[in-house]
Parts: C-alpha cells; structure tokens; sequence
C-alpha cells in the first residue's frame, strides 16, 4: 500500500486570518497553474494537528500537477481520516489506476460502490480486473456501469471484447442489440456486431451491417475488411475484391489482407499477373530479416568457437550465417578453420580457397588462409603417398 504523506511537522504559529490569507493566496496560484509555488505555499501551514482543509488543497495540487504518488498518499490519508467524503475514495480510485496500481484501485473503486453506485467507477474496476486478467470479474462490473449507464460505447465494446475472445457470439449481439436501440448508427457498436454475425458465419446479416455503416460514411479499415470476406464467402466476388483493396488502402500492414486479394483474385479467374503481385505482397511481409538471422547465427558460431572442440556446432551456425548473408566473407574463413580443425582437410581447402577468392590480399587472414591450403595441399598429398 502506498505509504501516508507524513505531517507531523514543526508547529508553525499562525492566526486564523493568516491561515485564510495563505489558502486563498494558494489557491490563486493554484488556479493561474502556478502548482508547485501553490504546494510551498500550502506547506508552510502544516503543523502536528491534522487540518483537512490544507491536506485537501495539497492533494488536488499534486493531482492537478500529476504528482500521482503525492496525490495517492495524501488522498489515502483524507479518506481514512474522513471515510464518508466521496470525493476522497474517487480522486484515490483514479490515481492509483493511472499509477498502474489496478488492484489496490480495484479495492479503492469497490469501497466507493459501497457508498454510491457511479457507473464510471464501476467500468474503471472492470478496467482493473480486465488488466489483471480476471475476465470474470471484470464483465461483473461491467454490467453493473451499463445497467446505469446503458449508452456507454467504450464499456460495451470492452465487454464484447471479452465475449468475442470467448467466442460467445450471441451474447456479443445481445450486448450490441441492447446498445443499438439507443444509438443505431453508433461508429464503434455496430462493426462489433457486423463481427460477431461474421464470425457466427451469418453473412447475409453481416453484410446488412456493414452496408449501413458505409451508407452513413464509416470510412474504416474493419468496415472494409470484414465486408470483403462477407462477399468473399458469399462468392459475390467483384464486391469482395473492391471492398479488400479498400481496407488495403487505408492499412497494408496485415498479410492476411494481401493473401485474400491474391485469393479472391484467383477465383475470380483474374490474370496470372494480377494474382502473382499479391502474392508477392505477401510473401515479402513474411520474409524475415535475414541480416539480422545472420548476425545471431555468427555469434553462436563465435560462442562454440571460442569453447574450443565445438566445431560441429561452430560450423553449423557459421553455414547458416553465411547462408543468409553472404557478404559476411570471414565466414569463409572461420569455416574453413573449422574443418581443419576437424582435419577434413578437402572439405577445408575449398573453403580456404573460397574465401582466398574474396579476401583482400593484404589481410592477416589472407595470409594465413595462404599459408593453411599450402600446409593442407603438402597433408594431402602426404596422404596421397
């Protein structure tokens, strides 16, 4: 728990018209932004007897200055020192939720539902517990923020997240329907529900949705999307492919959305070009970064090098380095080392004399791996005899 803002200081001897000049001057700093200047201010009042009047404006100061672990402890201290303010439980509530705190906020929001029911604290501990991961508890009070305040876009669409994971589809169009009443050309609501019908496999339903959301101008990437598969799976293709484009436009980040052009395209027997050019699009945003692949194979290679007698493993991981980056010519090198080292001395001299290919005369190694095919040439030929 955060710990209280200690305020047993010095005594400081005023009279009650100081005191009253002091908190109006503060609260004048305090309302032309002059935060901090307004807490020094405040501060110089503070004596051993708890005064809520100061401790209060303190508060608020550090709030408004986002000083949330001022304002948490201060306000923790206010409401065990004055239970019934409200105000206290809930400036407390909001902080210890921006601070990330969620289930102290959790503990802090549920004692103000003791004393009034605001829906907004409620879906703020539905907020807590959906960050915890606690699903349940959170759909708990979310349902009891929309059973006051129905018409909550932001709370519905958290609950319907929850059901769609959960792939309770009809709950989802239970939450939706009930929203829509209130609110039927809702931006945020309606695609939720166009989803659920999509994912159900109800198309047709779907697609009378998501047509009434381009017909009040819902310009969105989902709207878009899901539209296209609506078409797709209802081989009304032409619709599809112009709906998919469309959400391409407005975001080229997702490959599934490249796949389906390219595959809506084939089976509206389109040319092979037009086909072939998604494809691509897609195959290239699943191309990983071989450079970087490259790099981590290299650093295993020189990790088992370094070990001495690993060269197997060494090796392995220096063939894929080069094998993803090719311009990393020392690998030819250290390659061939490897195989020396193994004594497969054919094997080590066609690595030698590839990297002899490619390195520059005047290297160390050059010379090096010079002098190497020439030892290993005179084994083999040892061999030989």
């Amino acid at each position: 728990m955060i710990s209280y803002l200690s305020y047993a200081q010095v005594p400081v001897p005023a009279s009650q018209t100081n005191r009253q000049n002091t908190i109006a001057a503060a609260r004048y700093l305090k309302s032309i932004l002059k935060i901090d200047e307004a807490v020094d201010t405040l501060t110089t009042l503070i004596g051993q007897e708890f005064d809520e009047e100061i401790f209060s404006e303190l508060a608020d100061c550090h709030y408004q200055n986002g000083n949330n672990e001022g304002a948490a402890g201060l306000y923790d201290l206010l409401s065990l020192r004055r239970p019934s303010n409200l105000l206290y439980k809930v400036r407390l509530t909001a902080i210890l939720y921006r601070i990330k705190a969620y289930q102290q906020a959790a503990d802090a929001g549920k004692a103000v539902l003791e004393m009034d029911e605001i829906p907004a604290i409620s879906s703020m501990v539905g907020d807590c517990y959906n960050r915890l991961e606690l699903q349940d508890s959170a759909l708990v009070y979310y349902r009891r923020s929309l059973q006051k305040k129905p018409d909550n876009e932001n709370t519905v669409s958290k609950a319907a997240k929850i059901y769609l994971e959960r792939k309770d589809y009809d709950t989802v169009l239970n939450l939706t329907d009930s929203f829509l009443q209130l609110d039927s050309n809702n931006f945020t609501i309606a695609p939720v529900k166009g989803l659920a019908l999509f994912l159900k496999d109800d198309y047709e339903q779907a697609i009378e949705v998501f047509e009434n959301q381009l017909d009040l101008d819902n310009d969105s990437y989902s709207v878009h999307y899901y539209l296209g598969q609506c078409y797709w799976q209802t081989n009304i293709m032409y619709r599809a492919e112009e709906e998919l484009i469309k959400a391409w436009q407005k975001d080229s980040s997702d490959v599934n959305l490249a796949f389906s052009i390219a595959a809506v395209k084939a089976e509206s027997s389109r040319p092979f070009n037009e086909v072939t050019l998604w494809l691509d699009k897609a195959l290239e945003m699943l191309e990983p970064n071989y450079e970087a692949l490259a790099r981590v194979h290299q650093q295993y290679g020189l990790v088992y090098y370094r070990k001495k007698g690993e060269w197997d493993r060494a090796l392995s991981h220096y063939l894929k380095a080069y094998e993803y980056n090719p311009k990393l010519k020392n690998c030819l090198f250290t390659i061939a080392y490897c195989y020396e080292q193994k004594k497969d001395y054919k094997i080590a001299l066609k690595w030698y004399e590839r990297f002899l290919e490619a390195a520059k005369p005047e290297s160390n190694t050059y010379d090096y791996a010079r002098q190497s095919v020439d030892n290993i040439r005179a084994e083999l030929f040892m061999e030989e005899k």
